[in-house]
């Protein structure tokens, strides 16, 4: 069999499984971007390489996945964080013109290329830390110019950093001030979700449903205008109250569920039932000083899928690392090693519909890798302010460092 690359003396953490899959002394090769080879060391004899990485021992994982991002905004919030510290209530920042609508000015005013400036350092941070697939929420326009210049910048981005970007549009993300709710979601599903399926900007719709945003009559009314133009769903859910959010979003076979802190066991079996992904967010858990855990011990039980994300975004968890939010998804949500690697990846992949593509180390996936300098899968959620990223690899393409011996 011909092959570009094969990788040998490496531990590979494949999740081709229910737990971590690892191969200890594994080969693993790659040919036209896609995986060919997985197996132990010596089970490589027929292939015949072009090119022969010695790995010297590291471990290779599939590629990290961050499945929730807001990551393309413009404008700092750092001010109303020093603000609430000094007891200033996010009630009388919003009041003050802060909040979701300083995000949504600063965002409307940025031009494609200052949005793209001030967003790439963000993907980057997580480019660094091994991440190969990332997904990128609109929801800081909230027009249809505003929304798909969002997108466009995201989509751009991920062609520039070489990071895959898989766009979704949270056009009912808030509610500004001087516009009505229904009025607002009408304009959402008769306007801007046709148009954005038609230029094909996103593969997913989300929305935030919740007391303070969408009611769940609202969001079934954009679950349908999904629907009707061939767009998967998502939903923010549960994070601050139960409005049902997640029952209703599996009705309609959605991809995930995000947040979930209030879920109770009718979305816990609606969602075990339709395949829909708890995506568990510790990031937004932490900043925002949340006491409601998920229910992580029911959503095992139910055999629901779980994943991780980092939620970075500007008002409730400016995080970039996905190294923290798996020590975050451990120390906060008591979750187990093997659940937060698998997180990043194999769950990650199924939260964005991908799982046939990504997030495991099988034959005939992409060839999207992370390369880690570890004593074991362990150190990844272990240690804090730590990276041990060596090397990744997208589509079979490594950013190797010259002192990886090629033969």
């Amino acid at each position: 069999m011909h092959v570009e690359t094969l990788w040998s003396n490496v531990h590979l953490i494949t999740l081709d499984g229910e737990d971590l899959g690892v191969i200890r002394d594994g080969v693993l090769a790659c040919a036209e971007g896609r995986i060919v080879h997985v197996g132990p060391a010596g089970s490589d004899a027929h292939l015949q390489p072009t090119t022969r990485i010695d790995g010297e021992g590291r471990w290779i994982s599939p590629g990290l996945i961050d499945c929730h991002t807001h990551l393309v905004y413009a404008g700092n919030r750092a001010n109303e964080f020093e603000q609430r510290l000094q007891g200033v209530s996010y009630a009388e920042i919003a009041r003050a013109g802060g909040g979701i609508v300083s995000t949504v000015r600063a965002t409307r005013a940025a031009t494609p290329e200052q949005l793209a400036r001030e967003s790439r350092p963000r993907l980057l941070a997580m480019r660094a830390e091994g991440v190969t697939t990332l997904e990128i929420k609109s929801g800081y326009g909230l027009t249809l110019p505003d929304e798909r210049k969002q997108l466009q910048v995201a989509r751009a981005l991920g062609e520039e950093c070489r990071v895959n970007v898989v766009t979704t549009f949270l056009g009912a993300h808030a509610i500004l001030p001087g516009r009505e709710a229904q009025e607002y979601t009408d304009e959402v599903c008769n306007v801007m979700i046709p148009a954005i399926a038609a230029e094909g900007l996103a593969e997913a719709v989300d929305v935030f449903c919740e007391n303070i945003a969408f009611s769940p009559a609202q969001a079934r009314q954009v679950f349908e205008a999904a629907r009707a133009n061939g767009l998967a769903v998502k939903i923010h859910a549960e994070q601050l109250s139960n409005q049902h959010g997640a029952e209703l979003a599996a009705s309609f076979g959605a991809l995930s569920a995000d947040h979930i802190e209030h879920l109770d066991d009718a979305g816990i079996a609606a969602m075990a039932a339709a395949g829909t992904v708890a995506v568990l967010l510790p990031g937004a858990f932490y900043f925002t000083r949340d006491t409601t855990l998920p229910p992580i011990a029911a959503l095992r039980a139910a055999g629901v899928p779980l994943a991780l994300a980092t939620d970075s975004n500007p008002g409730t968890s400016p995080l970039t690392s996905p190294l923290l939010a798996m020590n975050m998804g451990a120390t906060l949500f008591r979750l187990t090693v093997d659940e937060c690697i698998a997180g990043f990846t194999r769950e990650a992949a199924r939260a964005l519909g991908h799982g046939q593509r990504i997030g495991r180390l099988a034959v005939g996936l992409d060839c999207d890798l992370a390369i880690w300098d570890i004593d074991t899968p362990a150190d990844l959620v272990y240690r804090i302010g730590f990276n041990p990223l060596h090397a990744r690899v997208v589509r079979g393409q490594p950013d190797l460092p010259a002192s990886w011996s090629n033969t």
